[in-house]
């Protein structure tokens, strides 16, 4: 085969002339995005921009997932929970994506890692602010947190929001009132700026549900689809753990964190606890 037949001819009707039309590259502001990639290393080390990207590109599908919970929040309030289902549904496709993404910076093995570790200084993930205010949607609240925001605005009213805001969780339980639930008056008048604390008292609520999944199939849907929210997010945890634990081993953390230890730790929290104490019931 000739190299001139090995192409594929571009069809007369396809824009080529953006001179005064909207590219691609412009939509999606890709002078700015590609730019934001400024590895600090010198002479520059081959695996930083590795580095870089990877939390970067989480740090987009974050700002998809915060603008997805928001969303399903509203529309639980607002009764519609179908689409606020499309919503978390899209979340845990998006958190796959993110746990997936873990096996790229793997690659980064320890020698290569330490070679450009040093320019972080005390930069880390654990300073993330739309990580947290992931967590604060989801329930895992914590004020103190806030402090470490205090030199960013911005970040700190993103995560004060989310800290002010009831959780998805919260969202949920107050549907199922208004539509004959009998959830505690304690659930549904509670500080929602305090983590949420395992109560016993809405484990008959679920039991109920997923004894009679047809009778309750709305409620009983949306549980699963939180459980699998909940799942996801720890397998997340999980694969961050292990990627850490293989690149620098039991060394602290750049941001002061005891790193591998204290990351065990978050394995221990959860969203949802009633529906994973219901199945105990069943």
């Amino acid at each position: 085969m000739s190299v001139e037949r090995n192409t594929r001819p571009i069809e007369g009707t396809v824009v080529t002339d953006f001179q005064d039309r909207m590219s691609y590259g412009g939509y999606l502001d890709l002078e700015t995005l590609l730019s934001a990639q400024r590895p600090l290393s010198d002479p520059e080390h081959h695996d930083e921009l590795l580095f870089i990207v990877q939390h970067q590109t989480t740090e987009l599908w974050l700002k998809l997932v915060l603008h997805e919970l928001a969303a399903a929040s509203r529309l639980l309030r607002e009764d519609q929970l179908a689409p606020a289902l499309k919503c978390i549904a899209r979340v845990k496709h998006i958190q796959k994506t993110l746990t997936e993404q873990w096996s790229v910076l793997a690659t980064l093995t320890p020698a290569e890692y330490a070679q450009f570790r040093g320019v972080l200084g005390n930069a880390s993930g654990f300073q993330s602010a739309q990580y947290r205010a992931v967590e604060f949607r989801l329930g895992n609240k914590n004020a103190a947190m806030l402090r470490v925001f205090a030199a960013d605005p911005t970040a700190h009213a993103l995560v004060q929001e989310a800290l002010d805001a009831p959780s998805l969780y919260d969202e949920f339980l107050r549907l199922l009132a208004r539509t004959g639930y009998p959830i505690p008056a304690s659930v549904l008048e509670r500080d929602v700026t305090a983590a949420w604390i395992y109560t016993p008292e809405l484990v008959p609520v679920f039991t109920e549900v997923y004894r009679d999944p047809q009778t309750h199939w709305a409620a009983y849907e949306t549980c699963e689809e939180l459980v699998d929210l909940e799942d996801n997010f720890q397998l997340w945890r999980f694969r961050h753990l292990k990627t850490v634990e293989r690149i620098i081993g039991l060394k602290v953390g750049t941001g002061g964190s005891s790193g591998v230890p204290f990351l065990r730790r978050a394995l221990d929290l959860t969203f949802f606890p009633e529906l994973y104490a219901v199945r105990t019931e069943l």
